[in-house]
């Protein structure tokens, strides 16, 4: 008899979901998707850093032209793997979660499991200046999706996995089960009880432990705290704090604008490719730091060597200038988010959180030593490199606490918690002031798709305005006769009376308290028509409309039941108490644990 695993494997597990009653299987569930969420994160840094390793060798010689193609190959390889392997279709950033999980009943497709790590290690291993955390996020959301989907677990339980899959992926790629758990709550926005923190506190600590086990500081972002924290120069991390602010706002939005100009010739797909990568690989020519992830960097500006960032560049020569040196790093801040747009808007694949740290340490460091060689204080500059990161990360993804723990953890300690708390908080403020929506979701939520940290909007982007509408209203015509009306009335259970032609263009409404005062006057029934008693609706609304703006206009009249008309035609009422009995419902759904 032939041996399956694959096949052994997944009765083995039917068999423990038998055993097990739901909170349980859960639990042993966790433990699985944090295993292979986890191995696959390993196996992306792993393959994408000896992919840089392998083209960044001394043998190749010094910064040369063949250097520079590389992440033009690696993006042509992506767009090709992307258009003959997966039909022209990648998810990229993390709104397809959001929109996954509040249009589609967390649903991802099975593609995605491996599509994330094959077109991310080609984009980043080979140069795009990208990170690797967005691809390893999806990918684990998409496994814990369906994984679900696998073991017939209904939405609640989809949603927890889904996020346990995210926390175990973020826990992997930093060693940070804690960062993990808090970046799957704040980026994803679900709303979760006490007792489902339990699967993702396991799952991010399942990740965390094996790559603790398997990967070493050479692939993992970590640092070892070389200064304590010095409640003197606090004024210097609330002006931090004010610059990552300013700084991510500017990287959100000019990521945004130079990937959308990519947008506008969706046909071109390979001259794209070609174009954002022959402007990359200038970038790379004046700034050799912007090539892949840029960790390497990150941990260069870290041990106050920030003369090896020209190494290999065509301002080498000037790495012993320190004022220069300085100005070349004060730049990249900037140059940064140019980079990173370029390598995803061409058809590259990968995301914006390794560029986040990336930014912030660069400010950080810009930030202390600028005012170092100014003699104008004397800051400890590794410090404010690490600090720095949390701000920009906290103001691009508007995740303080991820950002706060993430440094925390791959810093080995707390004793940078206070600094940490300052930069990050101020950086979001000034963030959130000028960019109400992270750079993940203001494109979903412009179009009204989509999670916000607005929980009202949360639960109105699921219900659907065409599910609410009531038809069991009697409709009557503009000649009726006052004793007409009080027959129709007579009949009915509804208090409200839509008044329509023959082509059933809705002309006005009867409501009771309108005729309470005449509807017993029998003198009367042949001399009132009904169009002389109607009034103009207040409001009206159209089947399209999204839930949120039908409140809006229930709270504007104050009515408690509008019509709904599509092109002056009469379709049928919604009332307010409808909608509050489907919120409540949709509220209890939507609510994990």
């Amino acid at each position: 008899m032939k041996f399956r695993p694959i096949h052994t494997i997944n009765s083995l597990i039917f068999w423990v979901q038998a055993k097990l009653d739901k909170k349980q299987f859960i639990i042993f569930s966790s433990i699985l998707v944090g295993l292979v969420v986890g191995f696959a994160a390993i196996l992306l840094k792993t393959f994408v850093h000896y992919i840089f390793i392998a083209v960044t060798i001394k043998a190749l010689g010094s910064f040369n032209y063949l250097f520079l193609l590389l992440p033009i190959i690696g993006l042509f390889l992506t767009v090709f793997v992307v258009q003959k392997l997966l039909h022209g279709k990648l998810d990229k950033g993390l709104s397809h979660i959001h929109y996954a999980i509040s249009e589609k009943s967390s649903h991802i497709p099975q593609n995605q499991m491996h599509a994330q790590i094959l077109t991310s290690s080609l984009t980043v291993g080979f140069g795009g200046s990208a990170g690797l955390e967005a691809p390893i996020v999806i990918t684990g959301a998409a496994m814990g999706a369906n994984y679900s989907k696998r073991y017939n677990l209904n939405y609640k339980e989809r949603t927890l996995l889904l996020a346990c899959g995210i926390s175990a992926g973020i826990g992997a790629a930093f060693n940070a089960p804690i960062a993990g758990v808090l970046f799957a709550l704040e980026v994803l926005l679900i709303d979760i009880t006490i007792s489902a923190f339990t699967p993702l506190i396991i799952a991010a600590a399942t990740g965390a432990l094996i790559s603790k086990v398997i990967l070493n500081d050479d692939i993992l972002l970590s640092f070892h705290l070389q200064q304590p924290f010095d409640y003197k120069n606090v004024p210097f991390y609330i002006l931090l704090g004010l610059l990552a602010g300013g700084v991510a706002v500017y990287h959100s939005r000019a990521f945004s604008k130079i990937e959308s100009l990519f947008s506008k010739s969706p046909n071109k797909i390979y001259l794209n490719v070609l174009i954002g990568g022959v402007l990359l690989a200038g970038l790379l020519f004046i700034f050799p730091s912007l090539f892949g992830e840029g960790y390497q960097s990150i941990k260069t500006l870290s041990i106050q060597q920030p003369e090896n960032l020209l190494d290999n560049g065509f301002f080498q020569s000037f790495k012993n200038n320190r004022w220069f040196v300085l100005v070349f790093v004060g730049i990249l801040i900037f140059v940064k988010a140019i980079a990173t747009a370029l390598t995803l808007g061409s058809g590259g694949n990968g995301g914006n959180f390794a560029p986040s740290l990336f930014v912030g340490s660069y400010l950080g460091f810009f930030l202390s030593r600028c005012l170092n060689m100014l003699h104008l204080t004397d800051l400890p500059v590794s410090n404010f490199t690490i600090v720095g990161m949390a701000g920009i990360l906290s103001g691009i993804y508007h995740a303080p606490l991820t950002a706060i723990f993430l440094i925390a953890e791959i810093t080995g300690g707390y004793t940078l918690m206070i600094p940490l708390m300052i930069v990050s908080s101020i950086s979001y403020a000034i963030s959130k002031y000028f960019e109400p929506f992270s750079m993940d979701t203001k494109k979903l939520r412009e179009s009204g798709k989509m999670f916000t940290d607005d929980r009202d909007h949360n639960v109105l982007t699921t219900i659907r305005t065409t599910n609410l509408i009531e038809t069991n209203f009697q409709q009557i015509f503009p000649d009726d006769s006052l004793g007409n009306l009080v027959e129709i009335i007579s009949k009915s259970k509804r208090n409200i009376f839509p008044v329509t032609d023959k082509d059933n263009i809705l002309l006005g409404l009867i409501t009771l308290d309108n005729i309470r005062e005449i509807m017993f006057k029998n003198e009367l029934y042949d001399t009132i028509k009904t169009k002389e008693l109607m009034i103009i609706p207040s409001a009206t609304i159209s089947p399209t409309q999204t839930m949120e703006s039908v409140m809006q206009k229930f709270d504007e009249t104050g009515a408690w039941n509008l019509p709904v008309v599509e092109n002056g035609e009469y379709i049928g009422f919604i009332s307010k108490s409808s909608v509050f009995t489907s919120y409540r419902s949709k509220l209890k759904a939507t609510t994990i644990g």
